[in-house]
């Protein structure tokens, strides 16, 4: 039987960890997350969603906590102008169909208890929302209806595999992998169910957001490059 420590956290309750873990076991544990990812304070194993935003308050990098480990979220400038194209197109969406409102990379969200996911862009539903208002508090315990991921080098398929369960497991209905270097994204509505959207394709909101579509190829175009707008405009 393995050894375990328990390791005290000053911001929560102690947390089991295996006793003769190694950088190498806890990088296997976390999905083969490249490991100046994973920040070592607090140590391994003590963080708390308190921390989550302690840490983007001091520092300002937007990390995601994952078996009391805080995880770095990569975000580069190409897949962020993507999910703010995506951002964009759903908000003009909810514009005229006032169904909730949406969140952007750094909207870090507990989804599950100790589990904090920060999406590129979040639907979330009114009646997810108490009293239709976000919640003041910086980490809220909220589930979005809709998560979109642009994926990164720096993501490994077991990362994502983990974050697409979890997703489901708290109550996400729909999650959008965009892939910008093939141009292409996945589309789940559980975590064993996909269809492919490829560069000719169209991106749907299905039954979360009704009526939402938007050819993939626009969604790259617009992020490459400036709108052009009628001379008489």
């Amino acid at each position: 039987m393995a050894t375990v420590t328990s390791v005290a956290s000053p911001l929560g309750p102690a947390l089991v960890l295996p006793g003769l873990w190694t950088a190498a076991d806890m990088q296997q544990r976390l999905g083969g997350v490249p490991l100046e990812r994973i920040l070592m304070v607090p140590p391994p194993g003590t963080a708390t969603v308190e921390d989550v935003e302690r840490v983007r308050r001091q520092t300002g990098r937007i990390c995601e906590l994952v078996d009391g480990i805080l995880v770095e979220k990569p975000v580069g400038y190409y897949g962020s102008r993507i999910a703010v194209v995506l951002g964009h197109m759903i908000d003009g969406y909810l514009d005229t169909h006032d169904l909730g409102m949406t969140l952007g990379e750094a909207g870090t969200l507990e989804i599950l208890s100790d589990i904090v996911r920060a999406a590129d862009v979040a639907y979330i539903g009114w009646d997810r929302i108490p009293g239709e208002e976000l919640p003041e508090e910086p980490v809220p315990d909220l589930v979005p209806d809709l998560a979109v991921e642009v994926l990164s080098k720096s993501h490994t398929p077991r990362e994502m595999e983990r974050k697409l369960r979890e997703y489901f497991e708290a109550g996400v209905r729909l999650v959008w992998f965009i892939d910008p270097k093939a141009q292409t994204a996945l589309v789940y509505t559980a975590p064993d169910q996909c269809s492919p959207v490829e560069q000719d394709g169209t991106l749907s909101g299905g039954d979360v957001l009704p009526g939402f579509e938007v050819p993939l190829k626009e969604v790259f175009e617009r992020a490459s490059r400036r709108q052009r707008r009628p001379e008489n405009s």
